[in-house]
């Protein structure tokens, strides 16, 4: 799929766990509600860290490129490293290591002994990258360009700085689901591994299909390529990911949000 519907589908991802949260009596915050969908949002878009031309490859200038280039290596080296007989042959790593559910736990995992040693500045870094990502996914056409970048890292800058100091405020969820002392943001995980899952998933949803499983073998295969039966997938950018999938994402994202914050 493409940048916009990844991200759509990230946050509807995580407002759906919220009113799931809100029915288990682990009802979310109103803070920890926005902050999640958004961190999940920009998540979604980050397993394509493997592919050059990638909204995330430009997200964060020659960095993200740069990081870009490491990863595809890196994935590329792994893939021939642990292919089976049945696994295809390949010249690079895009849609392998970093479309699998072991990255989406890792990730998830690095961000969240990141937020608790690190302390608010890595609070900070976590919302700003996640931040960038998703004002790149959720306004794809607007953040094109050069002087758009700058716009977008203010914002996320901004925007970061604020909802970190919102989530501190006592009962706004810095200690949401884990409340023994020294946990506060241990939770910032979450929408990072359900973001690059629900990737995952909607890739999978494609005519190339998604290895999600790895490195669970499959038959003669290490990578298998999970989806649909052929006929029910669809190519990246094509009317069904634009017509029916987006607007389907919106709806079941207002719906999810309005249930977490006991609205319906």
């Amino acid at each position: 799929m493409m940048g916009p519907a990844h991200s759509l589908s990230g946050a509807a991802a995580w407002l759906g766990v919220g009113a799931a949260a809100t029915a288990a009596g682990h009802g979310m915050p109103w803070p920890v509600l926005l902050c999640g969908a958004l961190i999940c949002a920009g998540a979604a878009l980050a397993p394509d860290l493997d592919h050059k031309a990638a909204t995330i490859s430009r997200s964060f200038g020659p960095l993200s490129r740069w990081l870009c280039e490491v990863v595809d290596k890196l994935s590329y080296t792994v893939y021939k490293a642990t292919k089976k007989p049945g696994d295809a042959r390949r010249s690079g790593g895009h849609r392998t290591l970093t479309h699998t559910w072991l990255w989406a736990v890792l990730i998830g995992a690095v961000t969240s002994v990141s937020a608790i040693v690190g302390g608010r500045w890595a609070v900070l870094a976590i919302l700003f990258v996640h931040l960038v990502l998703a004002i790149e996914g959720l306004l794809w056409r607007a953040t094109r360009g050069a002087s758009a970048d700058v716009l977008v890292w203010l914002l996320a800058a901004t925007s970061a700085w604020i909802i970190a100091g919102v989530l501190d405020q006592p009962g706004n969820g810095a200690d949401w689901l884990f409340t023994a002392p020294g946990q506060e943001y241990l939770w910032l995980g979450l929408p990072v591994v359900l973001g690059a899952l629900v990737h995952d998933i909607g890739d999978a949803l494609t005519v190339s299909g998604c290895p999600v499983l790895w490195p669970i073998p499959v038959g003669r295969k290490r990578w298998y390529p999970i989806g649909p039966p052929k006929a029910m997938r669809f190519r990246a950018g094509s009317w069904v990911e634009l017509r029916v999938l987006m607007p389907a994402f919106m709806v079941l994202g207002g719906v999810g949000g309005a249930a977490a914050l006991n609205v319906i």
